[in-house]
């Protein structure tokens, strides 16, 4: 009898490189976005910037989905961010809008480094220890509503056409207020951390299935609506983490519960200042 060969091991390649391979995809998105807005093609360059923000939400929920969490794939997420929430929206926003200017490119060099010194706070504090509700809020605008900001003239252009929201002054305030806001100390809720009732479920799916049809027909009025929406959110954000701070004992809670300690306290505040006015007091508890 033959002797029986042994076995050869070939190597699987495993779905544990899925996120790294997705992170590296949207990179290559974002710097086509650049080509293609260099090109005089906005609507595919706003087009592949969006599918790289997509991509990047997604890397990082399927690597630990998959338990394939490491430090270089963190790495490799954070030049993500850079490139494309930080250099490929400055360079379609010059491209379109700033080439003609003479502080145009100052001012896209100004946000592109914004949105790294905001990624490179946001990893320092990864490893502080901060008290529980913090995590709910990012500190300053997040890179990818950065990168909307950034190119909400150009979608204002694309839908309306030339007018004063394209002219140099406004697209230049414009670029530095959004660049002050990635920099801010000020608070930004976080997406997933809004808790859904289940009666909302299917309203909000509808709603969801006539945004996506939005997205497709009008598509920049959308982009712009998305801006006004996230600014509007902004003061909301930061009573309500001011209101945190100063309550630790709902710390712990869900946030359906601390909504409903928020309205008890704020129904209870006018009868104390009733009382205050008429100089009464509380009487002791026995």
């Amino acid at each position: 009898m033959k002797p029986l060969k042994p076995r050869v091991k070939r190597r699987v390649v495993s779905l544990r490189i899925l996120p790294s391979a997705m992170t590296v995809a949207a990179i290559c998105l974002g710097l086509s976005a650049v080509k293609f807005a260099l090109d005089n093609r906005p609507t595919e360059a706003m087009a592949f910037l969006a599918v790289a923000a997509i991509l990047d939400a997604l890397d990082g929920r399927i690597a630990r989905l998959l338990k394939a969490t490491s430090k270089m794939g963190e790495e490799i997420d954070s030049l993500a961010d850079a490139v494309n929430f930080g250099v490929a929206p400055a360079l379609i926003v010059y491209g379109t809008l700033l080439s003609q200017s003479r502080i145009g490119w100052i001012v896209v060099l100004l946000y592109a480094v914004c949105i790294v010194l905001r990624l490179a706070r946001y990893n320092s504090m990864l490893t502080e220890e901060q008290p529980p509700y913090t995590k709910e809020y990012f500190v300053g605008m997040p890179a990818p509503a950065g990168a909307i900001g950034a190119i909400g003239p150009l979608a204002a252009k694309m839908q309306f056409g030339e007018g004063w929201w394209t002219s140099e002054p406004a697209v230049v305030i414009w670029m530095i207020g959004v660049s002050l806001l990635v920099v801010s100390t000020l608070p930004m809720r976080k997406i997933h951390t809004f808790a859904i009732s289940q009666n909302m479920v299917v309203p909000l799916l509808a709603l969801l299935a006539i945004g996506v049809a939005a997205a497709i027909l009008y598509g920049y009025i959308v982009i712009m609506a998305i801006i006004v929406a996230y600014v509007i959110h902004i003061p909301f954000a930061v009573r309500t983490k001011a209101w945190l701070a100063e309550h630790p004992e709902v710390w712990g809670e869900r946030p359906k519960a601390q909504r409903q300690a928020r309205r008890a306290i704020r129904r209870a505040q006018p009868h104390r200042r009733s009382m205050a006015r008429l100089g009464l007091r509380r009487p002791p508890k026995a």
